[in-house]
């Protein structure tokens, strides 16, 4: 018999989060003479960089027992009723989204729209998300979402100085902005060399190249942006609306009133508070700014039998066409939580966003006259937002005991109380706020009649919005569940097969870690309710801290910056403030290998820094002569060098310590990427190997899901002497630091961090450094099994890769025509998405299978990509021209097949059933192979109209 402790099944997640068998395992480890996963590593790390300890994660534990436990983290927050508003506001999740799409992996598990054909549905959806923003805010261009409206402030501050006309350093911020805005704005300023001034909104200095308004106001107020729009334009400035949708519409939008780019949150458009996020900010701005806008902008094409397709308009992404040069480092955005707000948009359509709006605007004039009735003074324009002076602790201590949370202000304005209204709100809760504020009881019926109304009628909108069919065509539930399944049809995600893309850790997102999310405890908080009401939220960030800083081997970590490029500032900021503070500010020289990925220079350049470029070597390894010679050459102002580890092309560099030592010893700081960590946890650490900072993508490493395009995580793991240093926050302090916020809320999108935490206690210590080698061998199995047919580009001990391995398609280019998007093109064809194509290398696949994927699956992917190769062959040895092979007409669709006439050079078996597991389970292509040239020169990024769609 069994005894008990074998009965508890507390491994079975790990059993379960691992794609092989141990059988599996052994028999893969076996193809190269090895018979333990500890045998394995022992021969592909090398020696220097091992740790060879226990993390301080514990055992693992069932799934029940996880969820039970943080439940009870859960219930220590305190849910008050919010009307905090500073851009956060309670919102009713229409259920068919909540249950469809935020809860469903067919849309949480994909990736990034990069293969278009294959990501069809939400690239629509994501269209659908920029005709919403346009039509709000009145302006004729949008992006496909922002990190949060904070940090799409200090993109739009960029863009003004980038693309406008005026030659002047000054950058207007007016008193009415939110907070967390300003601070976010004036941190990125700093090492643009920005003089941020901050002022009435009607005192422009002379000379500002841009000025940033907040409309409606942070405390409520409406200001006509037309003369303020009028002042700019008059001295070659840009004038940036930071605007709200709901209000927008009832309020003119602010394209309307002069504005030249407009940012905000679609937050209130059906996605949770979430303690700060996620939430998808946005950018729109006039004709003239798009091509230097950040960001992702969705685009109209056509697909090779000339129907209508979408994909990613400029998708090739600041960061990778500037480099050192960029004024941004967006590389991921907020696409889930866009496709919510838009999915909302449909759902609700014009007539019910008017409605919701309406009824907003409507209760807060009953407060405004129940206010003005006790004898308080509130603000005679407004929308949502009412702000009086008063008996502030009065004020509190009724509303606190009714569990309702107003703004308070501090300092010279701590009398100040704001009140925030928003769709959540009933009769009921408005009679409990008026009694808060009042002390007295109200009939708020009995007040309806007398409400005040707040917009000016020159303020008023006129024009029309969402008029665009699919915001009326949908507006069943029925209806709206079949084309959010509709969509969801188009799109491949993990719920269909392997992800492979090479940097990216497409690994399992396992169901318990996402159940937490939707929890109220977690996503009805507003991330300024008083800190005594969010303990349990505390609990969790402090051990998640504990945990990240343990796993990395630094003394601390900031969970605030809500990308891995927001890491990278974060991480860059925190050093620059360090030398700074020790009379070291001259060190601006950061080193960069020539391999690195485009983010890294894209961040030192926003940081002030000069990015020198390292050579690589022949092995993808940095070229350490090279590196001896730039570090002496700038030694006097050498601030960091930025690495990456395993290396961007998939391997462990065996001198990495004394890569570090070097740099140490030339008084600059050691910033190494964690997008690989997932080859480093529990094997190595980065603080081990010599680093002083380090940022980690909690969506790869550490399961939070892609989302198709985001939301994302990227902390960052500190030394100690650099902790003084971390991102603080101006509304909520996480610390004594002076270093100014990098994004909107101080823990960023907190409400996803349950998922990394579980990820975390359900595996344990055991499970996480099982994670790693698992990865590790499903990414030398695969190379090791197309060795034969492609030469794998890079390899490091033991002719071993980390763990993902890059395969060079560049001389099968050369002799037969074939590229590496055709290859990618073809995969879908056999049911995969691409790996990740000419990164770090172009004319390359990298491939990165991550410890998910099941022996299966990774024998369907090779048995796919050698038949491919032989494909290839045909066309080197002649028996089939490159135009009239498959993988030239790639990938094919159902239209292809049931074409009247087929005169291609193959069948039409060949084409949509390549390999016998098609005949089984078969996922077809939306479109045919997008026409990416068409759409640069045909740039539009608006809905078309419907019979496009039927024609296609």
């Amino acid at each position: 018999m069994k005894a008990l402790q074998d009965l508890l099944q507390t491994n079975d997640f790990t059993a379960r989060h691992l794609g092989p068998s141990e059988a599996e395992q052994a028999e893969m480890l076996a193809e190269f003479g090895l018979k333990s996963l500890d045998e394995l590593t022992d021969t592909t790390l090398p020696a220097a960089i091992r740790f060879e300890g226990d993390l301080n994660a514990g055992d693992g534990v069932t799934e029940a027992q996880a969820l039970a436990d943080l439940k009870a983290l859960a219930e220590q927050n305190k849910v008050f009723r919010s009307y905090i508003g500073t851009g956060y506001y309670g919102t009713h999740v229409p259920p068919v989204i909540l249950r469809n799409m935020l809860e469903n992996p067919g849309w949480y598990t994909a990736y990034t729209p990069y293969q278009a054909e294959i990501s069809q549905g939400r690239l629509e959806m994501l269209l659908n998300f920029q005709q919403t923003v346009m039509d709000l805010t009145g302006m004729p261009i949008s992006n496909a979402s922002l990190l949060d409206e904070a940090t799409a402030a200090a993109e739009a501050m960029t863009l003004a100085k980038r693309s406008g006309k005026s030659k002047g350093n000054v950058f207007y911020v007016a008193d009415n902005v939110h907070p967390q805005t300003l601070n976010v704005v004036q941190t990125r300023a700093e090492y643009f060399g920005f003089d941020v001034q901050v002022g009435d909104a009607d005192q422009v200095p002379e000379g500002a190249f841009g000025v940033l308004v907040q409309y409606p106001g942070t405390h409520g107020q409406l200001l006509d942006l037309a003369p303020i729009a009028e002042k700019v334009h008059a001295q070659g400035g840009a004038l940036i609306v930071a605007t709200d949708l709901l209000a927008s519409a009832l309020v003119k939008p602010a394209g309307e009133l002069g504005a030249d780019i407009v940012v905000g949150s679609a937050q209130r458009l059906g996605v949770p508070m979430g303690f700060g996020g996620p939430h998808a900010a946005f950018l729109a701005c006039q004709k003239g700014f798009e091509r230097s806008m950040p960001g992702r902008v969705i685009g109209v094409s056509k697909d090779a039998r000339g129907n209508t397709a979408l994909r990613m308009a400029m998708q090739t992404r600041e960061q990778h066409i500037r480099r050192e040069k960029a004024t941004s480092n967006i590389c991921t955005a907020q696409a889930l939580l866009a496709n919510m707000a838009a999915a909302y948009a449909v759902y609700h359509g014009a007539d019910g966003l008017r409605t919701i709006a309406e009824r907003v605007h409507r209760l807060t004039g009953i407060l405004a006259r129940a206010l003005t009735n006790a004898g308080l003074t509130p603000n005679e324009t407004f929308f949502d937002t009412l702000t009086v002076q008063g008996d502030a602790a009065t004020i509190r201590a009724r509303a606190e005991a009714k569990g309702i949370n107003f703004r308070y202000g501090t300092g010279t304005q701590a009398d100040l109380i704001s009140i925030s209204l928003d769709e959540t709100v009933t009769p009921a809760d408005l009679s409990d706020v008026i009694e808060a504020l009042t002390g007295e009881k109200t009939d708020v019926l009995a007040l309806d009649a007398q409400a005040m109304d707040g917009i000016p009628d020159h303020l008023k909108r006129q024009s029309e919005f969402l008029t665009h069919p699919v915001f009326s065509s949908h507006r069943s539930e029925h209806g709206m569940l079949r084309y959010l399944k509709q969509l969801e049809n188009r799109d491949y995600s993990l719920v269909h097969g392997m992800i492979p893309l090479g940097s990216c850790t497409m690994k399992l997102n396992a169901t318990t870690e996402m159940i937490p999310v939707t929890w109220p405890e977690f996503g009805n908080m507003h991330p300024f309710a008083p800190t005594t009401q969010t303990q349990g939220y505390a609990a969790l960030l402090g051990e998640l801290e504990r945990w990240l800083a343990d796993i990395t081997g630094y003394e601390a970590v900031s969970l605030q910056p809500n990308s891995g490029a927001s890491g990278e500032y974060a991480g860059l900021l925190a050093i620059r403030k360090y030398q700074e503070a020790n009379g070291q500010g001259h060190r601006n020289v950061c080193l960069i290998p020539a391999s690195a990925h485009g983010t890294n220079p894209a961040s030192a350049a926003m940081m002030g820094m000069q990015v020198v470029v390292v050579k690589t070597d022949a092995n993808g390894n940095i070229d350490w002569d090279d590196l001896k010679a730039q570090a002496e050459k700038h030694s006097e102002h050498l601030s960091a060098l930025m690495i990456t580890y395993p290396s961007t092309h998939g391997v462990y560099e065996e001198n990495v310590k004394d890569v570090c030592d070097l740099i140490h010893q030339h008084g600059g700081q050691v910033y190494l990427d964690g997008a690989n960590m997932n080859a480093q946890v529990g094997l190595s650490k980065p603080g081990l190997i010599g680093s002083d900072v380090s940022h980690l993508n909690l969506h790869k490493t550490f399961a939070i899901p892609h989302g198709g395009g985001g939301p994302g995580m990227g902390p960052i793991g500190v030394k100690a002497h650099l902790a003084p240093y971390l991102p603080n926050h101006p509304v909520i302090p996480t610390s004594d630091s002076q270093t100014g916020a990098v994004s909107a809320a101080q823990y960023g999108s907190a409400s996803i961090l349950p998922i990394s935490y579980l990820y975390i206690k359900l595996l344990g210590a055991h499970g996480l450094r099982k994670s790693t080698q698992v990865a590790l061998l499903n990414a030398n199995y695969i190379a090791k099994k197309l060795s034969g047919a492609y030469p794998i580009l890079y390899k490091g001990r033991n002719d071993r890769v980390a763990h993902e391995c890059i395969i060079d398609i560049r001389p099968l280019k050369q002799d037969s025509g074939i590229t590496e998007e055709d290859i990618a093109k073809r995969l879908m064809d056999y049911g995969f998405h691409a790996p990740t194509m000419s990164f770090p290398v172009p004319g390359t696949l990298m491939i990165e299978p991550t410890e998910s994927e099941p022996k299966a699956e990774l024998d369907r992917f090779i048995d796919a990509m050698l038949q491919i190769r032989r494909e290839i062959q045909e066309v080197q040895d002649g028996t089939m021209a490159a135009g009239d092979s498959p993988l030239k007409h790639a990938p094919h669709t159902q239209t292809d097949l049931i074409a009247p006439e087929w005169n291609r050079a193959y069948s039409r078996e060949t084409a949509a059933y390549p390999s016998r597991y098609q005949k089984n389970w078969k996922f077809w292509p939306a479109v045919n192979r997008v026409d990416n040239v068409y759409g640069d020169r045909n740039f539009m990024c608006a809905c078309p109209p419907v019979e496009d769609y039927i024609g296609a």
